[in-house]
């Protein structure tokens, strides 16, 4: 592959279609978790994996993606990862990595989120005050905030919860709102 980009750590995928999507434009090792069927010998082999290389979830941006993110990185600290927008993965019955283009799954890959510690940055109550959840228009201030920070698709908590992990304070957020 002449113009393939070459990617160090190694990519989570769900499937053998995601990596064969991948391989199409990078220079990539992965490892799939066969969807929601990932089990204990696949998170430890992704654990060692990423002591040796690093490792990069990529996942469907669907619900059972997002079930396999939040099992991986709550078994591993410090995974990086990458968030496909919804309407970027997108095929004629599904949506998944193997749909995205190729400028999608490269932006997902240069704005990666990495989860260290689990600290609140903004609290709960800080996070209403913004109108997060609750109001009418709080679906719509999460997707800003997904959009300005690559968090994915996210209802309350998980757009809560990443908030948090990136470690973004009240003011961060706000004026990611446009509220100052």
């Amino acid at each position: 592959m002449k113009d393939s980009i070459k990617i160090k750590e190694v990519i989570v995928v769900e499937g053998k279609n995601d990596t064969k999507r991948l391989k199409t434009f990078l220079e990539c090792d992965t490892i799939e978790t066969k969807g929601l069927a990932i089990n204990k010998e696949t998170i430890a082999y992704i654990k060692e994996v990423h002591k040796k290389r690093g490792v990069i979830l990529l996942l469907d941006p669907d619900g059972p993606g997002e079930k396999i993110r939040a099992k991986i990185n709550e078994a591993i600290k410090g995974l990086d990862n990458a968030f496909i927008d919804q309407k970027k993965a997108c095929g004629k019955r599904k949506i998944g990595v193997e749909h995205a283009s190729k400028e999608a799954i490269l932006e997902a890959l240069d704005n990666l989120i990495s989860y260290k510690e689990d600290k609140e940055s903004i609290t709960y109550g800080e996070f209403l005050k913004l109108g997060l959840n609750g109001t009418s228009d709080a679906h719509l201030k999460r997707a800003k905030l997904a959009k300005s920070f690559h968090l994915g698709h996210t209802n309350a908590k998980t757009c809560f919860k990443r908030l948090n992990m990136l470690g973004l304070s009240y003011k961060e957020v706000k004026e990611a709102l446009d509220l100052v």
